[in-house]
């Protein structure tokens, strides 16, 4: 239950909740326009979408786009109390304060992704920004909209260069261009992309046993193993048609370690990355 909630409204729409909650808490989020970022001050919450869940510990955030119905925090600790800050994000608003033109982490980049949520690390300097809100709570004579837009417009600036910028702005962008991919879409333009097979599932809004399942019937394969497959034909052919480094082809075809891309590589072609291209040019290119 919620034991007390304070809020500040900026162009007459809720910009900043604080919560202080004891358990049993959960809240449901309404479907609008906007997306939000929740702080926990203290105490544990879970975030669930559809049969995903998340567990954002004390200092750590959550980012979500709100316009999909399903999404919902609950405490993660039936004998912990809680406090939350949650500052929403409004599109009218947003094209208000920067009507000449929307800064980059609001457009829609080269991401194709469905991510809807991602939580974000504890980070300092939005630690820091929190405990700045929370003096306007206890002093809310001094609150006035131009302050309150200059907190909103920092606060977008410090997710877009956090180390999760681009997740910020895949997510923040779909209040301005909410498209949607399809499955597919989402896999084969993110197959040489650094990262993980639960990363890939992040990307398409899925939980990772959901993903699996998923993949599976598209592509009678599991995702690990599709996914090397792929990347590892990707870089015989590179091999081949460019003087590349082997460890630049490696990280172009999504590996981040060259021992690691070296091993898969020899156990599939059974040869080295570097004998391969030897041997082929040699085939290709006779004296």
């Amino acid at each position: 239950m919620v034991t007390d909630y304070q809020k500040i409204e900026l162009f007459g729409k809720t910009f900043i909740q604080k919560l202080d909650v004891k358990p049993p808490f959960e809240f449901t989020f309404p479907v609008a326009e906007q997306a939000c970022f929740l702080y926990m001050l203290s105490g544990e919450m879970q975030y669930e979408f559809n049969d995903s869940q998340t567990k954002i510990p004390t200092h750590h955030s959550l980012l979500l786009n709100c316009i999909n119905s399903g999404k919902q925090i609950h405490e993660a600790n039936p004998e912990s109390n809680g406090e939350i800050v949650i500052v929403t994000f409004h599109k009218e608003i947003l094209k208000k304060i920067y009507e000449k033109e929307l800064p980059q982490v609001l457009q829609p980049g080269n991401t194709i992704s469905n991510q809807h949520g991602r939580k974000i690390n504890n980070d300092f300097l939005i630690h820091k920004y929190i405990e700045g809100l929370l003096f306007y709570f206890e002093n809310p004579a001094l609150v006035n909209d131009e302050i309150l837009v200059l907190k909103l417009k920092e606060i977008i600036l410090l997710l877009s260069q956090t180390q999760d910028a681009q997740n910020v702005q895949v997510i923040l962008s779909q209040l301005f261009s909410p498209v949607t991919y399809s499955f597919k879409q989402v896999v084969e333009a993110n197959l040489f992309q650094q990262g993980t097979v639960d990363d890939l599932a992040q990307k398409t809004n899925l939980s990772v046993s959901s993903f699996k399942r998923e993949f599976k019937k598209l592509y009678n394969d599991s995702p690990a193993n599709y996914i090397k497959t792929k990347r590892l034909e990707k870089a015989a052919e590179l091999l081949l048609v460019s003087n590349e480094r082997i460890t630049g082809i490696a990280f172009d075809c999504g590996f981040n370690d060259l021992a690691n891309f070296t091993k898969s590589f020899s156990d599939k072609y059974k040869v080295s990355p570097t004998q391969y291209r030897k041997l082929n040019n040699v085939v290709n290119n006779p004296d």
